[in-house]
Parts: C-alpha cells; sequence; structure tokens
C-alpha cells in the first residue's frame, strides 16, 4: 500500500531532534511520497537538503506562504521567480512539482490584505507560466480566494485546497476551479465538520496530508504531528467512504500523481 503525504512541513525546527527516526516511521507505514510546501526564502536551505536526503521520496514546491507576505514580499516573490527559473532553465536535474503554499490567511491578521491578493495572483501566473498545479492555503478568507480563483479560472488552472475546512458549497465551488480537497488530521475531529458531508464528494476529488508539524489527528490532536498519522486520515475515510483503506491509498496516490505528475 502506498501513501503520499500531499503537504508535510518535514524540513520544520519540530523535527531537528529525530527528522531522520520520523521518515522512517512514516516509510515503514507506507508514506512514501512526500509532497514539500515552502513557507518564504529562509526555509529554502532546509528544503534543499531534506530533498537531497530523500531523493526518492520527496518532491519540493516553491512559493511563499500567505501569513510571510509582510513588508518584503515582493523581495520575497523575487526570490521564488529566481529559484522556478534556477531548476526549469536546466534540461535535466530536480524540478519544483507545484507553487505552493500560497493563498490567503486572514486569522491572525488583516494588514496585508492587498499584498496577499497580490501575491496569490502573482504566483498563480507564475504556475501558469510553468505548467505546474497551485496549493492553496485558505484561513479565514474562502471569498476572498475564490474571487482570485474566479479571476485566474481555465484549463490551466489547477492544483490542491489545501487542508480543506470549508462547507460542502465551499468544495463543490473549489472542485469547479480544477481543485482536488486537501484532507488531513481536521477530518478526525469531533468539530471537524468535513466528515459530515465528506461522503457526498467523489473520491476521485481527494487527496491525502498531513500539514505536519501541524493539526495532528485524533488520538494526537494537540501534539506534534507527523507523515506518519497520515494512517490515522487513512482510517477516518475508510470509514466515512465504507471502502477498503487500501482502495482509498490507491485512489488518493493516483489523484495526487494526476496533480503533480509524479
Amino acid at each position: 500500500m502506498i501513501l503520499t503525504d500531499t503537504h508535510t512541513h518535514i524540513y520544520s525546527e519540530a523535527f531537528d531532534e529525530d527528522q531522520e527516526k520520523m521518515m522512517e516511521r512514516a516509510i515503514e507505514n507506507g508514506v512514501t511520497r512526500f509532497f514539500v510546501p515552502a513557507i518564504d526564502s529562509t526555509y529554502t536551505k532546509s528544503m534543499y537538503e531534506i530533498e537531497e536526503k530523500y531523493p526518492e521520496h520527496v518532491f519540493l514546491m516553491m512559493g511563499l506562504h500567505p501569513t510571510h507576505v509582510k513588508e518584503n514580499y515582493k523581495k520575497e516573490l523575487l526570490q521564488v521567480e529566481q529559484e522556478l527559473n534556477k531548476r526549469f532553465s536546466r534540461r535535466e536535474g530536480k524540478k519544483f512539482y507545484a507553487i505552493g503554499e500560497i493563498g490567503i490567511d486572514l486569522y491572525w491578521d488583516t494588514t496585508f490584505l492587498v499584498a496577499q491578493q497580490e501575491a496569490f495572483r502573482y504566483q498563480i501566473q507564475l504556475a501558469k507560466k510553468y505548467k505546474l498545479p497551485i496549493v492553496i492555503h485558505c484561513r479565514e478568507a474562502f471569498e476572498e480566494v475564490f474571487e482570485v480563483l474566479e479571476s485566474e479560472k481555465g484549463d490551466d488552472l489547477f492544483g490542491i485546497f489545501h487542508c480543506f475546512t470549508g462547507t460542502i458549497d465551499d468544495a463543490k465551488r473549489a472542485i469547479g476551479y480544477n481543485m482536488k480537497l486537501g484532507i488531513g488530521g481536521v477530518v478526525t475531529f469531533k468539530n471537524g465538520k468535513i466528515d459530515t458531508f465528506l461522503d457526498q464528494i467523489p473520491l476521485e476529488h481527494i487527496v491525502l496530508e498531513t500539514d505536519a508539524p501541524y493539526l495532528a489527528p485524533t488520538p494526537y490532536r494537540g501534539k506534534r504531528n507527523e507523515s506518519s498519522y497520515l494512517v490515522r486520515v487513512l482510517e477516518r475515510l475508510s470509514e466515512i467512504y465504507q471502502k477498503p483503506e487500501e482502495e482509498i491509498a490507491q485512489i488518493t496516490t493516483n489523484n495526487s500523481k494526476d496533480v503533480f505528475g509524479v
């Protein structure tokens, strides 16, 4: 059984003490594909290092996280573009597999809303230029995210709505923009809500994720998350869809291949 974690920050400082053992646990649990989102330029070196350690398992994204859109965001976006150009100007070698994570986050601060919108739109256009999917971060900002997606919609816009926590109407709207829904630990929470309607969304629109080290599933809620815990998400989806875990693992991994092309 092959499991794909479509969103995991395995380079995070939270794993400084046991990164190797954490990766071993995940691989032993069948999680053999790790898609790794960017945050900002301060993490680029750490991302390249984890890719070098696990070249058969780790697939990197490039982008600027919305909560890191600050006064210097134009400089950060330039760095994103430079890193993309470096890799895609080579005939051989490692590539990036998505632009992410990008989007809008109004939970912590609304000060930089306009800058977040501009950064989101700019990075969508980079994704189109390099024919890459986008991986969306959305918190307290569904309407703002959908507004940008509406202005950029088309066959060249596709990707994953990471850590989906919206309503069934939000889910259908996201799917309408060629987005898969990234389902993680929230689906195991008693008050997570998405478990009440998820079975109305065909599995062809679902991918699995952890968002490690954040949002650990039950029974680890409140503790550090890690990619091996993806099996808990799989177990819950098996209950919701009334399908064997092996079948859900296969379908969601195939969905991840459709998105990332690898």
